[in-house]
């Protein structure tokens, strides 16, 4: 098969799936890993691709970054209902890493209201809320990214390696069975460093989030202890979850 034939097979099975692993990808292709590897670059300075971690997405369908205040309007039932419940998870005593989403952010206003736990986040709305809050209340610097609320970089991830906590709540753009998922490295490098700090990490997301294409993944399901979410997922992507050891409450 000459280049331009394989390439064509390559652009029309990546927008039938959407994404794919790289070995999923050569198995389907039928060629070398260096033969797809040049492939794969040719298709991505065409954009007829978009090259991740471990695989390939079909551009067309990773949504851009949207505004933190645009999401903090979505699905806002689903987000309370998501937040108590993971929020009631909680014990007395305990020390919370926080992210910077915003189901994470309803999460954190509840436990604000308690004197009893201690809560450490590098979400800027958090932070301004903790002003009015009980709880005890660590905000880690950094460089401010406006689009995600979040403070990050490696100021805030040195901070990270002198801090421990019981729990860490987590946000992510996007969910599949290779894991969790979000939109830039940085919020990905951040999120990784929440995860070795914590003894348990909990993953806050509704189920809309399931198969919906985002570029890095910070996380497989092997890292995540639980997943408070809105729906039960369907029981092919159950078992994957369970085999992993995820825990699955729903709200």
């Amino acid at each position: 098969m000459f280049a331009e034939e394989r390439q064509n097979a390559i652009r029309k099975i990546v927008r039938e799936h959407r994404r794919l692993g790289f070995s999923e990808l050569q198995e389907m292709v039928k060629v070398s890993p260096a033969t797809l590897r040049r492939d794969l670059t040719d298709l991505e300075k065409s954009g007829d691709i978009l090259r991740v971690h471990g695989g390939v997405l079909d551009p067309r369908y990773v949504r851009s970054e949207v505004s933190f205040d645009e999401r903090l309007l979505r699905n806002r039932s689903a987000k309370r209902s998501i937040a108590e419940a993971a929020a009631a998870l909680i014990p007395p005593g305990a020390c919370v890493f926080i992210d910077a989403g915003s189901t994470c952010l309803e999460a954190g206003k509840m436990l604000l209201r308690r004197k009893d736990v201690r809560i450490i986040s590098h979400s800027v709305a958090l932070t301004a809320l903790s002003l009015q809050g009980d709880a005890e209340f660590l905000c880690l610097g950094g460089e401010l990214r406006r689009v995600s609320g979040a403070l990050i970089g490696a100021e805030a991830i040195g901070a990270l390696a002198h801090l421990k906590a019981d729990y860490a709540f987590l946000g992510a753009s996007g969910l599949d069975a290779e894991g969790c998922f979000t939109t830039e490295l940085t919020e990905a490098e951040m999120k990784r460093a929440i995860l070795a700090r914590s003894k348990r990490s909990i993953l806050l997301a509704d189920f809309s989030k399931w198969s919906q294409p985002s570029t890095v993944r910070f996380a497989g399901w092997d890292m995540i202890h639980e997943w408070v979410t809105n729906a039960e997922p369907e029981k092919r992507e159950v078992r994957a979850l369970v085999k992993a050891g995820v825990r699955l409450r729903k709200a």
